[in-house]
Parts: C-alpha cells; sequence; structure tokens
C-alpha cells in the first residue's frame, strides 16, 4: 500500500508541475554594437587641386594610390566607421556628357542589390556648383554617390564604400550619420579660378 501511495504522489507531482507556466524562451534578435558618434566639427580642406570644401575633423584625407589614379583622385577617410569617400577630379574640355554619363552608369551599375535609388539635385549658383546626389538603398557597395561641375570647366565625383561586408540593417545609422559629411563638403564646395590641373 505504501508503494502504491509513494507512486500516486509521484505522478501528481509530475502532472502538477506540468501544469505551471513554464518561462518560454525565444532567440534574441542579432544586436549591433553601440556606436559613439563624434561632435560635428569641420575644417577647410585646400590643395593644389582646383577645388576647395570643408571636412569633417575626424577624417583623413590621403591621395589615390592605385595605379591610373590622377594628381586630385583623393581618398576621404572615416577611421572610426572603417569608410572611404573616393573622390575623383577630371577637368572638363568639351566632354561633360561623358563624365555625366559615366556617374550614371556608375550609381546604377549598383542597382541589381539595391532596393531604391533616389536622385536630389544639386544647385548652387553662387559657386556654380551643380550636380545631383545618389542615395542607393539596400545591401549595396555604395550607399551614397554624388557629382559636382560647373559645367564648363571643373567635375568632381565622389562614392562612399565601407571597408566591410554591406548590411544596411548594420550601417544605416552610420549611412545617415556620414551623409551629412558629404551634404556640408558638398554645400561648401568652390571651384579655384586658376586653370584645372590635367594629367
Amino acid at each position: 500500500m505504501g508503494i502504491k501511495i509513494y507512486i500516486l504522489i509521484i505522478i501528481s507531482l509530475f502532472f502538477s508541475a506540468c501544469d505551471t507556466e513554464d518561462e518560454i524562451y525565444s532567440p534574441k534578435p542579432r544586436g549591433y554594437f553601440r556606436i559613439d558618434f563624434p561632435a560635428k566639427k569641420y575644417k577647410l580642406y585646400d590643395s593644389i587641386c582646383p577645388y576647395t570644401f570643408e571636412i569633417p575633423e575626424y577624417t583623413n584625407m590621403v591621395n589615390d594610390k592605385h595605379m591610373g589614379a590622377e594628381p586630385c583622385w583623393l581618398n576621404l577617410e572615416f577611421p572610426k566607421f572603417n569608410a572611404t569617400l573616393n573622390l575623383t577630379y577630371k577637368a572638363v574640355n568639351n566632354n561633360i556628357q561623358s563624365y555625366l554619363q559615366d556617374s550614371h552608369d556608375f550609381a546604377n551599375r549598383h542597382q541589381v542589390k539595391a532596393t531604391g535609388l533616389d536622385e536630389v539635385v544639386i544647385i548652387k549658383d553662387s559657386a556654380k556648383v551643380y550636380g545631383l546626389l545618389f542615395n542607393i538603398e539596400g545591401n549595396t557597395a555604395s550607399a551614397l554617390q554624388f557629382y559636382l561641375t560647373d559645367s564648363t570647366h571643373h567635375f568632381l565625383r565622389g562614392a562612399l564604400y565601407f571597408n566591410s561586408v554591406p548590411n544596411i540593417d548594420s550601417l544605416r545609422i552610420v549611412v545617415e550619420y556620414i551623409k551629412q559629411d558629404v551634404l556640408h563638403l558638398i554645400n561648401t564646395t568652390h571651384w579655384k579660378t586658376q586653370t584645372p590641373i590635367k594629367k
């Protein structure tokens, strides 16, 4: 008799344990590192090149060292974010249409992986700076591109790249932060009056 009571107690405890509401665990969503953004402070960038603009104090401007790079092809590095804004300059000599077409082609190459491409017109009559800003959405190699020109002498193109596998979920906040710096660069661009440098 004692063994039967003991077995009944064990069974009842087992079922009562199953009746209690257990806490359900689910996997946590993927997290990303917290990013501390530096304060927005800018300095004038001026060199032998026929343009000037303001760049963030936390960036480094270096010459493009790739084979075939021209004297005023530069890389604006964002070390904290592992990103680079490639800047290429060309003197215009009745060939503006080919530069414009190239810029559109470079931006459209990212359409394969892009979820959207938004074009913003740039007009600064006082500085004779005109152009187009390409906002490229999605997991693309370049999220932001632009070109600036005065249509007769100068043509400057920029493309933002991250030195990592594209993941817009983790990069979106950084892209938006750097985009403010790119817009500041565009808004402070001025052409110099001397003859543009040719290769």
